[in-house]
């Protein structure tokens, strides 16, 4: 959960109150926990602070620090030790013994596989699937590693010691970790490790154990491997019998995609839709573009696998929307997990790439994607994708001073995430967090001159951080990046022009809708007149700007600002908040 940065939503000092409530909940989680060593997690008058922060996929985490170290992080109303902790408590959980290999695939991202797990003479311990448990490497009894146990210790057994046994959720050397001290762990003599072997077998030579703890370490990372029967040292290895069997059905599913004569043209595009959808996810998508929005999935990735001579039209599919589409795919296959991380935007935050439809897939040999064909009904025009509109902030010449620690020189665009990332650590790293509150952040020569006006210099002496984000945000100069499919982002100062909708009158107090900025978002006016033409029976003009170059305004007869609205939020989709003027529609909606 923490091999890539999370973000931090607010660092504050715990209330007594919750001070109380969180050592009755550690001690309700941890009852081997004596009273006296509670109170040293959890002591009285010294500060613990609360972080809030969000995983690189969302989730929403709770944690508790001291002396700058993380003790314990909440995560779905459950609490889990962070390795700091372990390493003072190493009995605190049942704990499962691997290899040191295999703990640089922990802190990759993988989760313990069970022919990784070194079984010592008296058996694993005793756990229920879900339980809290640790992981330690061979002769030392320190933690580097804490998650939840995949399933319980008699199926451990009962499945031969094969799959998955601890799905691994924090780790040494993470970004949890990170946010501490980074202090290494302890050296705790682990004498049931000498000379134990993968599964508890013995008497291999030193050679064949190296080998077999590389195997070992192979596996936690086996994304696209076979799982197979358990050698003597419990190493899985490629089954050929099972490779048979992928190559026979890859091959049916590849006969499959030219049996097209005898489906329905729903059949037809649901196929299609399933085939670009599996290829994209193969060929086009990385881990590290997680979280994606679903309509960048599609646009950048499901479009651009098309096939040449074929149109995708998820409106000529059975699902009829990609969120649709999408959920069956979650549903149905558990290809991908679709959320909700910001209200009505969807994105997909976690693929199984090991899963058996994506993993059967063929990348067709064929790469040279034809532009997409145009769909019936649609006016003659190309079909129309809308482009990704960023905010992002420019590095002023009076703020470069407090933006030179990162590197970013006058001129350099950030994201306000970014923003905030980098004054974060300026204050932290120059100390300027006020002692006595928080909530505070300490004004040096260096804020002064950047952010403060000249009346403030003698009075304001700190700031809160909303004011201090607020400040920098607005000392700098806000930009914008548009993002159209299968082209370079352009950035460009200032704000963007929203689509401007105006009702005027004409000769003979005869009523015209205008629209204007229409370029700015790659729409073509001449098909936008065309379309509405169609729409609302009535003649359009095409007049040019003056002085602006490469630039025209669209005018329709009488007043369709309904109809300009309904086709552009509909069936351009593009955002109503860059849309200006839909408020001067008649309110009977009849033509004027």
């Amino acid at each position: 959960m923490f091999a890539k940065p999370f973000r931090v939503k607010s660092n504050t000092v715990i209330k007594g109150s919750d001070r109380r409530k969180l050592k009755a909940d550690i001690s309700a989680a941890f009852p081997s926990l004596c009273a006296e060593e509670l109170s040293e997690l959890v002591p009285n008058k010294e500060e613990l602070n609360v972080v809030k922060i969000y995983a690189h996929k969302g989730e929403a985490v709770t944690v508790y620090v001291l002396h700058k170290n993380p003790l314990f992080f909440e995560l779905e109303k459950r609490l889990f030790p962070t390795v700091y902790v372990l390493w003072r408590y190493p009995s605190l959980l049942p704990t499962f013994r691997t290899w040191h290999p295999v703990l640089q695939k922990l802190i990759g991202g993988a989760d313990l596989m069970l022919p990784g797990v070194v079984v010592p003479s008296c058996g694993i311990p005793e756990v229920k699937q879900g339980d809290c448990c640790g992981i330690t490497i061979v002769n030392n009894r320190a933690p580097v590693a804490v998650g939840t146990a995949a399933v319980s210790s008699a199926e451990m057994y009962s499945l031969g010691m094969k799959g998955r046994g601890v799905c691994v959720i924090h780790t040494y050397m993470d970004y949890l970790w990170a946010f501490g001290d980074k202090s290494g762990p302890p050296s705790l003599p682990d004498e049931e490790g000498e000379g134990q072997e993968l599964n508890g077998d013995e008497g291999e030579d030193s050679e064949d154990k190296g080998e077999e703890v590389e195997k070992c370490a192979e596996e936690q990372h086996g994304v696209s491997e076979t799982v197979t029967d358990q050698t003597s040292c419990g190493i899985e290895e490629l089954h050929l019998a099972e490779q048979d069997e992928e190559k026979s059905e890859k091959a049916n599913e590849k006969e499959e995609d030219y049996t097209d004569g005898q489906k329905t043209p729903q059949e037809i595009m649901d196929a299609l839709l399933m085939r670009c959808f599996l290829h994209a996810l193969k060929s086009k998508v990385k881990k590290s573009e997680l979280p994606l929005l679903t309509s960048t999935f599609l646009r950048n990735h499901m479009f651009t696998c098309c096939p040449s001579g074929k149109q995708l039209d998820i409106k000529r599919s059975s699902y009829k929307k990609l969120s649709k589409f999408l959920q069956a795919m979650q549903q149905q296959y558990n290809v991908v997990q679709v959320k909700e991380l910001t209200k009505g935007v969807e994105s997909i935050v976690e693929v199984d790439w090991k899963n058996p439809e994506l993993r059967s897939f063929i990348v067709p040999e064929e790469m040279d994607v034809a532009a997409p064909l145009v769909p019936d009904g649609e006016e003659g025009e190309v079909p129309y994708h809308p482009p990704e509109i960023t905010t992002l902030y420019s590095v002023s010449a009076r703020l470069e001073a407090l933006f030179l620690d990162a590197n970013k020189r006058k001129g350099t665009t950030l994201h306000p995430a970014e923003v905030r990332s980098i004054i974060t650590e300026y204050v932290k790293k120059n100390e300027l967090v006020d002692e006595n509150n928080k909530n505070y952040v300490t004004i040096n020569p260096t804020l002064c001159d950047c952010l403060l006006e000249k009346s403030e210099y003698q009075e304001v002496e700190a700031l809160k951080w909303d004011d201090l984000f607020t400040r920098t945000l607005g000392k700098m100069q806000e930009c914008y990046q548009v993002v159209f499919p299968g082209q370079a982002p352009i950035i460009k100062k200032g704000h963007i022009e929203p689509i401007d909708i105006s009702v005027a009158s004409r000769g003979s107090n005869k009523k015209v809708t205008l629209i204007k900025n229409l370029e700015v978002y790659g729409l073509d006016p001449a098909a936008v007149a065309t379309a509405l033409q169609h729409r609302v029976q009535a003649s359009s003009v095409l007049h040019p700007v003056p002085g602006a170059k490469d630039k025209v305004v669209v005018q329709i007869q009488g007043n369709q600002i309904h109809q300009v609205g309904n086709l552009l939020l509909d069936h351009y989709q593009i955002p109503r908040k860059f849309i200006q003027g839909l408020d001067k529609a008649p309110k009977s909606g009849k033509k004027k």
